[in-house]
């Protein structure tokens, strides 16, 4: 690929619209300091000096896809409670279209609460409901009524209950009659649900345990062996494997081919996922070879990994980058 496509790659992200359908989070930062142990128990004391709450999970996500400057259409359900009021106001500030999210009153807004010292996470508090959802066909009603207008279709699952089994396979079975290309960021529950997906992005914990498999990550072979066995069994156009710090491997009809990690040391992984998989789909959207993609979104992983928190992709710092490494 040269400098002038992929920049004209980049460009053509530019108000392209984006499915996201899955479960969405607050993401809350407590910083500050130890300077004692407590006195009732043997813990330290963090005296707090900054809170922070941020959107989280597949809202993350749309932050990323609109860092690209594609348009985000988040399809997703919130608890009818304080959070649930923060979310929307986060949403609003951010300018992201809320046509897709729905409020209930039997649903708890998740909230990730992550105590920061020195630059590290010491301590991470979950406030959550993980029950499957209540109002499964209204809900998917609502996406369907939205898909048409979209060129890629997300779906972020961390197991809070919003991707049921018929939802999955239902907008699954609707993007491909469409011609909508697939792009899955799975968790253990609902593993092989997402067949006939176009690329399926789990991590090594995923992988493993969705499968029920062991194996050595740190051997192509056995990597290539599992991602195989997988495509297969998903009838997945390709398998996106994230490694952490090795990197990522893709298997495709293009072959099997593994990135090793982009930049220097990392700081947190903290949506790292989030970014991979919003680079992914733009680049999938516009017939990018599997190859690129895997290069390209390991670099977007990379780069945010280098960052405390969870943060959305810089488009210019991620196409400067790209320049050097395609």
């Amino acid at each position: 690929m040269t400098c002038d496509e992929l920049n004209k790659i980049f460009n053509s992200f530019n108000g392209k619209k984006v499915l996201l359908v899955g479960d969405s989070m607050i993401d809350a930062y407590m910083w500050g300091s130890i300077n004692r142990i407590s006195p009732e128990a043997d813990v330290p004391v963090v005296d707090i000096e900054k809170y922070e709450i941020r959107l989280g999970g597949a809202a993350n996500c749309a932050l990323n896809i609109k860092a690209l400057g594609a348009e985000p259409i988040l399809c997703s359900v919130l608890g009818k409670d304080l959070y649930g009021e923060r979310f929307q106001q986060l949403m609003e500030e951010s300018n992201l279209s809320e046509i897709g999210l729905f409020f209930s009153d039997v649903k708890k807004t998740t909230v990730k609460t992550r105590v920061i010292c020195e630059g590290k996470h010491q301590l991470r508090i979950d406030e959550e409901d993980t029950k499957p959802l209540q109002i499964e066909d209204e809900f998917l009603q609502n996406v369907l009524e939205i898909i048409d207008s979209c060129e890629a279709l997300i779906l972020q699952d961390y197991n809070k209950g919003v991707l049921t089994k018929k939802i999955i396979s239902d907008l699954i079975s609707e993007a491909n009659k469409r011609g909508i290309p697939i792009i899955v960021d799975p968790k253990k529950d609902n593993f092989l649900e997402y067949k006939n997906c176009d690329i399926f992005k789990p991590n090594l914990k995923e992988i493993k345990e969705g499968m029920e498999i062991s194996f050595n990550e740190k051997i192509d072979s056995e990597l290539e062996n599992v991602t195989f066995k997988l495509k297969k069994k998903l009838n997945a156009k390709g398998i996106l494997l994230t490694l952490s710090s090795d990197g990522i491997c893709i298997n495709s009809d293009e072959g099997f081919v593994h990135t090793q990690a982009y930049g220097g040391p990392v700081v947190d992984v903290s949506g790292a996922g989030d970014t991979v998989i919003s680079v992914a789909s733009l680049l999938l959207s516009e017939k990018v070879s599997y190859e690129d993609i895997s290069k390209i979104s390991c670099l977007a992983g990379g780069i945010v990994c280098q960052k405390v928190g969870v943060v959305p992709i810089n488009k210019k710092e991620l196409i400067s980058k790209a320049l050097q490494i395609i």
